[in-house]
């Protein structure tokens, strides 16, 4: 028996791929002996706190392996020979079944991976177009509003310049009818100081003038010349 489990001993160290793969589940209770053992030596102050982790799936463990403690021990070396290659073959066998159930659960675990990360994807896309539809509805708003102001502003504005531009409309036709109202005012005073002037010259050329009086009437006329 100890002959037996020194060969297989031999053989696992010569082979490691006869062995079954260490996974991080065999060996992260090594390694958190080792921190806590380290840890107590060196009485460091504890850890902080970190965000909890939701609990793990419950996992279905295989069944214990038939080759441990197969082995019967028998004195021909042949037939150990051949019953020992035998065992290493339903070993080597078991541990491919075990690797492809593995790698299945692996590319189980993957597809639902992929899944979830589509998921969050297509959740993360839908947030974004949301986000979209609800920035592109309050840029619409937002020029709606200011499309309304700047035509209310420029109606303002417009009606504003009519209004100066009326107002000074009013003012140029107040000035033209008053320098109108002048000017009709200067020529109908000139028309009327024109018809004095003739009527006086008419009254005065149809006014016999003796010859006595002819003198002292063109003296006085010299004399009394008005200036206009």
């Amino acid at each position: 028996m100890a002959t037996s489990q020194l060969f297989f001993r031999l053989r696992y160290r010569r082979c490691p791929s006869l062995l079954p793969p260490t996974t991080p589940r065999t060996i992260a209770p090594f390694f958190r002996s080792n921190s806590t053992s380290s840890n107590s030596e060196a009485q460091a102050p504890d850890p902080p706190r970190r965000r909890r982790l939701p609990p793990p799936r419950p996992h279905k463990f295989s069944e214990p392996s038939d080759f441990v403690g197969s082995w019967n021990p028998t004195d021909d070396p042949r037939e150990a020979k051949i019953r020992l290659g035998r065992l290493h073959r339903d070993y080597q066998k078991h541990m491919k079944q075990i690797r492809a159930e593995y790698a299945y659960e692996m590319e189980l675990l993957g597809i639902e991976k992929q899944k979830k990360d589509e998921a969050r994807r297509d959740a993360l896309r839908l947030a974004n177009e949301e986000r979209n539809k609800v920035k592109a509805a309050a840029a619409e708003i937002r020029a709606a509003e200011s499309k309304a102001f700047q035509e209310e502003l420029r109606q303002t504005l417009v009606c504003f310049f009519l209004s100066l531009h009326l107002s000074f409309f009013v003012l140029i036709l107040k000035e033209r009818q008053q320098k109108l109202e002048s000017w009709r005012g200067k020529e109908k005073l000139l028309t009327e100081k024109r018809a004095d002037k003739n009527e006086l010259l008419r009254r005065q050329s149809s006014e016999w003038v003796s010859e006595d009086k002819l003198e002292d009437r063109i003296m006085a006329a010299i004399i009394g010349t008005t200036i206009l």
